[in-house]
C-alpha cells in the first residue's frame, strides 16, 4: 500500500513554501525591525543633541515626506534596471547613510539629511521588492497573500520594533542602537543577492512617459485613491492616541494601549482574510469593507472608556482587509513593464499621504478638539470611501 501523499500547503503555507518568497520576508524582517530602532535611536540622539521636542519630532516627519520626491523622481529606477541589483543597491545605500550617522561628531544637520535620504530611497525600494513580488508568486492569489504576509510584518513590527528599540536604549547608546540597523540592512542585502533569482530589468521600461501611461487609466487612478484615501483617514487617531490618553486619564500604559489596537486589528483582519477566504471572496469583500472600515471612529464622539476606544480600533483596523482584494485588481490593472513604477508611486503616495493625514489631525484637533477630530475623519473618510467604492464598481469589474 503506498503512503499518502503529503498534504498541500493551503493559505500562507503556499506562498511560505516558495524559496525565493521566503528570501524576500526574511529580508523584510530584518530591515523593518532596523528601520524601526532606527527611528527611534535617532530621534533620542537629537534630542539628547539639541534638547528640541521639535526637532526630535521632525526626525519621525521626514520619515513621510520625503517619500513624495523618491516616488515622483525616480519612480521609473525599479523598471529601468534589474530588479534584484536595484534592492541590493537600495539596502546598501541605506546602511551607509545609517553608519554615518552612527559616526561619533556627526552634525544635526547631517543626520536629519540623512533621514531625508532613507525616505527617498525607501519607495523606490519598496515598488520594486512589490513588482519582484509579481515576478516570483505571479499576478494572482499567491501575490496578494505574499504582498499581505509582507504587509503583516510591517503592521508586527511596529508592535515589537518600538518594544525592542525601548529595550535596546535602556542598555547601548543611540549611536552604537544604529550599529543594529546597518547590520539589518546588510542581511537583507545579502538575503536578496544570494536568495533570489537575478532577473533581466523589464521590456518596454526605457519608454518615456512611463507614469503618465499608467495614471492616464481611470481604473488605476480609482484603485490607487482607494489604497490612498483610507489610509489618510485612518491614521488620525493614532496621530492624536498622545491627547486622547491624556484626556481619558490613560497616562503612559494607556497611550501604548491605544497606539497598538490598530496593528492589532490590521494583522488580524489580514490573517482572517488571507488563511480563510478564497480570492473571489476577498474580491467581494473589498468595497463593502472600504466603506465600513473608518465608521467605528464615529464611536468617538459618544466619549467611550478606553477598553471601548481600543475595540474601536481594533475593527477598524480589521476592515482594512479590504487590501487583499485591492492588491489583486491592481496587479491586473497594471501593465507588467510598468509595475515597478506603479509599485513605488503606490508606495509613495501611502506614505505621503499619511503624513498629511497626521498634519490634518492635528489641525482639526486644535479647532475641535481630538473626539470631534477623530470622529468628524470618520464621517468625512466614510464618505469619500463611498464615493470612490460606488466609481470602482463599475470600472473593477472590467479589468480584464
Amino acid at each position: 500500500m503506498s503512503a499518502p501523499a503529503p498534504a498541500r500547503p493551503v493559505g500562507y503555507g503556499r506562498v511560505l513554501a516558495v524559496p525565493e518568497f521566503r528570501a524576500v520576508f526574511a529580508a523584510h524582517v530584518l530591515s523593518m525591525l532596523g528601520v524601526i530602532v532606527s527611528e527611534i535611536a535617532l530621534s533620542v540622539l537629537v534630542y539628547d543633541l539639541t534638547g528640541s521636542p521639535l526637532l526630535s519630532a521632525l526626525t519621525f516627519a521626514l520619515g513621510f515626506l520625503p517619500y513624495l520626491v523618491g516616488g515622483t523622481l525616480l519612480a521609473g529606477v525599479g523598471d529601468r534596471y534589474p530588479a534584484r541589483r536595484v534592492l541590493v543597491v537600495c539596502d546598501l545605500v541605506c546602511a551607509g547613510c545609517v553608519a554615518v550617522m552612527a559616526l561619533p561628531g556627526t552634525g544635526i544637520g547631517v543626520l536629519l539629511a540623512l533621514r531625508c535620504a532613507l525616505a527617498v530611497v525607501s519607495p523606490v525600494f519598496a515598488g520594486t521588492r512589490m513588482a519582484t513580488l509579481s515576478d516570483i508568486l505571479g499576478g494572482g492569489d499567491l501575490f496578494v497573500l505574499g504582498r499581505s504576509l509582507l504587509r503583516i510584518v510591517a503592521q508586527s513590527a511596529l508592535l515589537v520594533g518600538y518594544g525592542l528599540g525601548g529595550l535596546l536604549l535602556a542598555v547601548l547608546a543611540p549611536r552604537h542602537a544604529l550599529l543594529i540597523t546597518v547590520a539589518g540592512f546588510l542581511a537583507s542585502a545579502s538575503l536578496l543577492r544570494l536568495g533570489t533569482r537575478p532577473r533581466p530589468a523589464r521590456p518596454r521600461a526605457q519608454e518615456g512617459g512611463g507614469t503618465r501611461r499608467f495614471l492616464a487609466d481611470r481604473r488605476i487612478r480609482l484603485l490607487l485613491l482607494l489604497f490612498w484615501v483610507p489610509a489618510m483617514f485612518a491614521v488620525v487617531p493614532e496621530a492624536l492616541a498622545a491627547p486622547y490618553a491624556d484626556g481619558l486619564g490613560a497616562g503612559s500604559p494607556g497611550l501604548g494601549l491605544l497606539m497598538c489596537a490598530l496593528p492589532v486589528g490590521t494583522v488580524a483582519g489580514e490573517l482572517y482574510a488571507g488563511a480563510r477566504l478564497g480570492p473571489a471572496a476577498r474580491e467581494r469583500i473589498a468595497l463593502p469593507l472600504v466603506c465600513l472600515t473608518l465608521l467605528p471612529y464615529l464611536g468617538y464622539a459618544l466619549h467611550p472608556s478606553l477598553a471601548v476606544s481600543l475595540l474601536l480600533l481594533v475593527l477598524a483596523g480589521a476592515g482594512s482587509a479590504y487590501t487583499l482584494g485591492l492588491d489583486q485588481w491592481f496587479v491586473r490593472a497594471v501593465p507588467e513593464e510598468l509595475r515597478g513604477r506603479a509599485m513605488t508611486v503606490l508606495s509613495a503616495g501611502l506614505m505621503t499621504v499619511q503624513g498629511v493625514g497626521m498634519t490634518l489631525a492635528g489641525v482639526a484637533a486644535e479647532a475641535v478638539g481630538v473626539r470631534a477630530a477623530v470622529a468628524g475623519a470618520g464621517v468625512v473618510g466614510a464618505l469619500c470611501c463611498w464615493g470612490l467604492a460606488v466609481a470602482a464598481r463599475r470600472a473593477v469589474p472590467r479589468v480584464p
